[in-house]
């Protein structure tokens, strides 16, 4: 067997059983070793303590995941309100440039959900906050639910960019998705590219224009159905077969 490529986690940062603790939710490390053939390692949210250039060059791609949390709203020109929390500051201070350095250096990028509002504001977008308040699109927000099976149910429909990155990974049919979110994209990166919508117009995908190599986002939640959903799949495996390729280049290289 071939060593695995080494995925770098992003993580956030809670307080717990008086600890503070930087961790990230199993699914997605899960979904990076059954299903993208990855090492993952997760990468404590220290911010400038951390040497981003030093620890990307030594991995072979990079995960941003989801979480609770919301980024901090001055990141993208807004002010601070309440409702528009929670706030993980130290996240932010590690993944904003954790997605720069990587897609600067060539390294494979998987952004999901606040991964995907992440890498639109590393890149000079800006963030909707509320979305469910807007009259014209639908409620993204997760049901009140103990069971994750109903909670990240496949709710609703995409629709991909003919010819787009995700698209030659999916296929051109609608796909179903499980989007949990209150935050949105609201204007788009320079430098990105939408992949997908909903249908209440959410932007739901995007890629990097020129990136030298694998570089997505996907609003919903693939790493949850990975291995019981065909899509879902798909997008990891598209991500492991990535980072083995930058592997393999660097191991050349060298």
């Amino acid at each position: 067997m071939s060593e695995r490529s080494v995925i770098l986690v992003t993580t956030d940062v809670k307080d717990i059983d008086v600890y503070r603790w930087h961790a990230t939710p199993e699914p997605y490390i899960r979904a990076l070793v059954d299903h993208a053939d990855a090492a993952p390692l997760l990468v404590p949210s220290y911010g400038e303590a951390l040497d981003l250039r030093s620890l990307v060059a030594r991995c072979d791609g990079v995960l941003m995941t989801g979480s609770r949390s919301n980024v901090h709203p001055p990141h993208y020109g807004e002010e601070e309100h309440e409702k528009h929390g929670p706030f993980d500051h130290d996240r932010d201070a590690t993944t904003l440039a954790l997605a720069r350095t990587a897609l600067d250096m060539g390294v494979p990028l998987f952004a999901i959900c606040r991964g995907h509002q992440e890498l639109n504001v590393a890149l000079g977008g800006t963030l909707v906050g509320e979305v469910h308040e807007d009259d014209e699109r639908m409620d993204h927000r997760s049901p009140d639910v103990d069971d994750n099976d109903v909670r990240f149910r496949l709710a609703h429909t995409i629709t991909t960019r003919a010819g787009g990155m995700l698209q030659r990974i999916l296929g051109p049919e609608p796909i179903h998705v499980n989007s949990l979110h209150r935050q949105a994209v609201g204007k788009l990166a320079p430098g990105l590219e939408v992949e997908a919508t909903a249908e209440d117009g959410t932007i739901e995908a995007t890629s990097v224009r020129n990136a030298q190599s694998f570089a997505m986002s996907v609003q919903w939640h693939p790493e949850y159905w990975a291995g019981r959903d065909s899509p879902s799949t798909k997008l990891f495996e598209a991500f492991g077969e990535a980072a083995r390729a930058h592997r393999a280049s660097s191991s050349q290289a060298a």
